[in-house]
Order: C-alpha cells, then structure tokens, then sequence
C-alpha cells in the first residue's frame, strides 16, 4: 500500500539549513565580522557536505556504496543538490559583494577585489610576493591527455592561461596558441589574507590569490598572461570499513585515513567568469564530468574568511556573554559533597565547562575514588579532559576511556590521544564493529567511607562532548548525578561497551539499540492515548536532526490524532509541515551566535511531565547504528527549569524561523508584533536570575 505520508529528501533538507546559516551573513543588525563568521561557516558546511554526503551519491552510482538508495535515486538526488547549491552559490556571492564587502569600507576597511594594487601599494605587494610567497609556488604545466596532474582537496588553485611571448601573432584574427598552467596556493606558509600598510585612515586587505595573479608575469617571464581562474575541488572523505570484524580497527582506521586525500571527486568548483573553451580545457585535462561542476566566484575556499583580520578593533566582531560562575558550586571545597545533596545541572556555554574539569580533578586526586569510566567521541587537542584522566592514572586510579575511533574527521585526534593515555595506564576500550558510540558518559566509582564498607558513586551524563574547545560555542546541557538507579544503568553502558553484557535491561537510561526506540514509541502513543481519552497530548522535541521514517510517521499519527506537537530542530528535518497529517505540528529553526547542540525530549503525560536529554537525534544512524543514551531529569526544579528553557527557544522571534512545507526559513519576527525574544541571550538571562 502506497505510503500516503510525505517526506523532505535528507540531503535537500540539509541544504535548507546551511541556508539559513547564510541568512545570518544577511542580518545587518550584526557586527560585521559576525557576519564573515557565517559566510565562513557556511563554506565550511558545504565543503563537508560534498565530501560527504556527495561521496556517498556518487558511491552509489558507481557500484561502491552499498545503502538504501539505487543508482537513478541517487542521480535524481544529486540533480536536486546541484540545483540548489548553484541556487545558494548566487546568493553567497551576492551577499559577499554587494553587502559585506559595503559594509567593511563604511568601516574604513578594502578588500581587494583585483590583483591590481593601488600605486601607494605597488611596492610593498612586489616584495612581498619575492620575499614571502614566490619560494613556495611550483607552477607545473597542464599537458592535456599527457600528463595529468593530481590535485588536492580542501586546496586552492589557480589556472593560468598564457601565449608565449615569441609566438605573438601578427594577424590578430588569427588564434593563439594557448598554454595552461596550474599553480598551487600556499596555505601553511602564508597567509590567507595580508595586510598592506594603512594609507589616509584607510585599511587595505589583499587576498594572497590576487598578489600572486599581480606577480604572474615573474612566474612565467616568456609568456603573456591571458587569465587566471580559481578553481578547487573536494574529494571522497568518508572512511569505508568493508570487514570491522576482522584484524585491528585501530589500524584499519589508520590505513583509511591517510587514503582520504585521494578519495572519488565529488566537487569541481571553478570561477563562473572562465570562459566556456577554458572550462572545457581544464575540465578535459583533468577527466572532469559535467555532473561535477559546481559554480564559484573570483575567490573560492571562502571558510578562510573567518581569518580576516580585524584592523579596526572589537566592535567591529559580536562579543558572547562570558560564561558564569554558579556561586553554590563555588562556594563549596567538594563537588562530591554537593552532588550527594542534589542533582546539578550545567548549561554550556551559559555556564562555564570548569565545572566538568573540577569534578574529573576532584576524581583524580580523591583516595576514596577507586575507578573513572567515560567514553571519548570527540575531544579538544591538547585536550584539559584528557590531561586530568592522565593524571588520575598515575595517581593509582584505574581509568577506562572508550574511544570512538570513527568519529569522522577526528580519527587521527582521537588515535593521538589513545595512544598518549595508553602509555599513562589507562585501559583504552576501540571502537565497536559496526556501530559508534555516540552516549556521553562519564562514571566515578568511589567508596563512601574509608573502609569501603558503603559506596557513593557519581556520574556525568550530557548531550555534548568532552571538549573544552566546542563547549565554548555549543549550546550543551549536562547532569551530575549521584542517584544509584541512574548510576547502576550507566554500569550497564560500560558493561556493553567492555563487552561484559549482552541483553541488558535498563530501569531509567534510554539506550540506543536496546530501549530507545520502544520506549519513545510507547511516550508518544501514550500521548494519543490521552486525546483519545479527551484528555490533552503535548510533545516537545528539541534535536539537531529528524529523519527516522518510523519515528516522523509516529508524530503524524499523534497530530492526527490532536496532539500539539513543537519541534525545534536545527539542522535535517524530513517531516513535511503543513500537511493535513502534521496540521498540529510546528517546526522551528533557531541559528544564533552558539551552536544550538541540546537534545531534549518533553512528553506532558497528562501533567506528570516527563524530560529526557540525550546525545541521539531522530537520525537513522543514532537509533540503529549507534550506542547513544537518554536519562531523565527526575529533580523537579531542574526540570521546571529545562521545560522554561525550551518554552523561551518556542518564544524566540528575532533568530527563530518556521520551516514550511516548500523547505524555506520563514522568520517568526515577519509574522509578529510580540516584544523581540533572542532566545540565547534570555536563556543567560535566565540562568544568572536563577544563579544570582
């Protein structure tokens, strides 16, 4: 029977979000380098997507991926990605142009915008390129259907079309005999950006791509230079585990990361200014399909734009609220001896990540802590976290850290720093065959007094990584807890995770794989249960992506039904809005300064309100293919207190859109004449009212 429920393409979907990323680089009520940081961003994303996502497309089509997609649905896929992103393309250089860049010169700030130095800048521009950048260019010669030359991904690159200088023609009817060049940028080197001299009040900014365009004629002195062309290209980054079963993962993971620099294209990203014969030239030379083309502008590899410098000072960039002290934390010798008390709940970056470090030290150097459990997703380099379970190590405490090895783009971060805590003692559980470990978790086993006679053991559960870095910009929630029921389900993670358990049962935890799945079905038919009653159903769900088909057609059914659903999903979100069967279904996307990070699950259950947090989204990957956790909030002033912060984010209208059922971010503000709500910013407020 034909499916009568409708769903948005995941990867469509997506876009639609790194869209809104880009109507931030639009919002001129931002400082103006606030608004860079989204143009950055968003190149970021994209950059990611296609090595990615596009990988995976293509994959497909080529007989090398093997998932839930035929080859024509893969095509049909990419035509509506390349649609869409050469639709945004426009868009990006339309604002970069004609708003950033007017808006930086009323700041008394020039980007260059040609390799044409004015004649005060002549001088310095000459020599910076002979001093600083000419011993780092390797021009090499484009020799179509001889010699094919290997280009990198993530790297920028230039195309040079020239005449030499002996062959000028008389006849200028006559057509010239080109040749062709390609020029790697430098990008360790030298800076993306330089800063020439100031000159009348004014700063002047240049892209190191147009002084080594002003300087070409050094760089191939026997030849006339035609035009140049930027042009960059991202390949296949996913790393593919044919047999995880067999042999070391470690090595495995090793092996296929440094292979990634040579994965499929997947993007051919080139200046819409080139000339359609050069376009086919280079696209001959390098076996370039049509399919892989995508259109750029003069200046590609814009994520580099978040290293603009800033010679007009701070106000000019948006200033964060810093992170708060919580004074009932601080006023304390002991974190242990408050959470004995009570639940404590930390709100990142609203409140400092110091907190976590203290209770991991307090851990550390504890005598009455026996053993630290925690599992490792993703960390900062040179990581706090990591320094502190060292030294719980060589203080005689027995540490174990599960280490997700497949965390994408963090392999090689996360092997380093295995390594470094393996040669300190500690126990490094590697990745599970076939799944990821996705639950942030961390367990102290202690003894409550010196004879060991009674234990008190605590536990730290979030929904955000143990990374000092990302928590500064991540919108994160996380509990300590010393409640034994909670604790006793996390033994049962780290029982699975070290292999000791195979079917467990859990009395509180939602654990991906075994109960989440279940008990989520079960909360939201309880909540059809009580319409049907004549009762009221209320669910509000906060997640960074929603694309489980079972899951989604679990909330039509509800709204069917009459239950008032709100969604507040960042990032992916394949239910359809405004469809008969999602009438009482509301879906907002807020982007602001912090990445909104927090999973949260809110079920009204007839007014006996039920709260989880978590690490999981709806995705397919996280409730099949990944061990994530969900734990309640039983303390009834935390839970009043994360059910107002979610009522705050539904109130938002200055950073909050609707997502409609063509996909578009449609701004609550438009259709409002409330008083402004900026949620994160009255989500601090909040905070230091309840922490003051």
């Amino acid at each position: 029977m034909e499916n009568r429920y409708r769903y948005f393409k995941r990867d469509v979907s997506w876009l639609s979000f790194n869209y809104r990323v880009l109507m931030e680089a639009e919002d001129a009520s931002l400082p103006i380098y606030e608004r860079i940081k989204f143009l950055s961003i968003y190149s970021s994303n994209l950059e990611e997507f296609y090595e990615i996502r596009v990988a995976e497309h293509r994959g497909v089509i080529m007989k090398k991926n093997f998932v839930e997609e035929s080859a024509a649905e893969a095509e049909e896929t990419l035509a509506a990605i390349t649609r869409e992103v050469n639709r945004q393309q426009r868009d990006y250089y339309r604002i970069f142009y004609e708003q950033i860049l007017p808006a930086l010169n009323r700041q008394h700030i020039f980007l260059y915008q040609d390799e044409h130095p004015q004649p005060f800048h002549e001088d310095f521009v000459r020599d910076f390129f002979n001093e600083e950048v000419f011993p780092f260019l390797s021009p090499v010669m484009i020799q179509a259907g001889e010699i094919r030359t290997f280009i990198r991904d993530r790297r920028l690159y230039l195309v040079i079309r020239m005449v030499k200088k002996s062959d000028r023609l008389e006849d200028a009817d006559d057509k010239p005999a080109y040749h062709y060049a390609l020029m790697k940028i430098p990008f360790s080197k030298v800076p993306r950006f330089i800063e020439l001299p100031p000159h009348e009040g004014k700063y002047y900014i240049m892209f190191i791509d147009d002084i080594i365009r002003a300087n070409l004629h050094s760089v191939f002195p026997g030849y006339e230079i035609e035009s140049c062309y930027s042009i960059k290209i991202s390949r296949d980054a996913d790393i593919y585990l044919e047999d995880e079963g067999k042999g070391s993962i470690l090595e495995k993971i090793r092996k296929k990361v440094k292979k990634r620099k040579i994965g499929a294209l997947s993007r051919f990203m080139y200046d819409q200014a080139m000339p359609a014969d050069f376009l086919a030239f280079v696209c001959g030379a390098f076996g370039i399909l049509p399919d892989d083309l995508v259109v750029g502008g003069r200046y590609n590899n814009l994520q580099d734009l978040s290293k603009l410098p800033n010679p007009a000072g701070k106000q000019l960039e948006q200033h964060p609220p810093l992170p708060m002290r919580i004074p009932y934390l601080d006023e304390v010798g002991s974190i242990f001896k408050v959470i004995k008390k009570r639940d404590v709940m930390l709100h990142f970056p609203y409140e400092s990540f110091d907190y976590l470090l203290r209770f991991l030290m307090e851990a550390a150097f504890d005598p009455k802590v026996d053993e630290i459990k925690i599992t490792q997703y993703r960390v900062a380099e040179n990581s706090a976290v990591i320094n502190t379970l060292i030294s719980a190590a060589q203080n005689g405490k027995k540490v174990t850290v599960f280490v997700e090895l497949k965390a994408r783009f963090d392999e090689e971060n996360n092997m380093r720093t295995a390594e470094r805590m393996e040669q300190a003692g500690i126990k490094i559980i590697y990745s599970i065959p076939g799944l990821k470990v996705h639950a942030k978790v961390a367990v102290i086993l202690r003894k409550d007094n010196p004879e060991g006679a009674k234990r008190r053991d605590f536990a730290y559960l979030s929904t955000g990584n143990f990374n000092e870095k990302t928590a500064k910009i991540y919108a994160d929630m996380a509990l300590l807890t010393s409640q034994e029921a909670i604790i006793t389900d996390i033994n049962k993670v780290f029982a699975v995770l070290e292999g000791r358990l195979q079917a467990p049962t859990f009395r509180h935890l939602l654990v991906a794989r075994f109960n989440m799945v279940p008990e989520l079905q079960r909360m939201i038919q309880r909540e059809i249960d009580h319409v049907q009653a004549g009762g009221k159903g209320r669910i509000i769900l906060k997640m960074n992506g929603l694309h489980d088909q079972q899951m989604i057609d679990m909330l039509y059914r509800a709204s069917e039904a009459g239950v008032e659903i709100d969604l507040i999903v960042r990032g992916i979100c394949c239910l359809v809005p405004d469809q008969p069967y999602s009438r009482n279904i509301r879906v907002t996307r807020i982007v602001d300064m912090f990445l909104e990070h927090a999973r949260i699950w809110y079920f009204y259950n007839e007014g006996q309100d039920e709260l989880f947090l978590t690490s999981a989204d709806w995705m397919r990957r996280n409730l099949n293919r990944r061990i994530e956790t969900a734990f309640p909030i039983l303390d009834p002033e935390i839970k009043q207190e994360v059910i107002d912060i979610l009522h705050i984010q539904l109130q938002d209208n200055v950073k909050a859109c609707w997502l409609d059922s063509e996909l578009r971010n449609c701004f609550k503000r438009e259709r409002t004449t409330s008083s402004p709500v900026r949620a994160q910013l009255a989500i601090y407020d909040y905070l230091k009212k309840k922490n003051g």
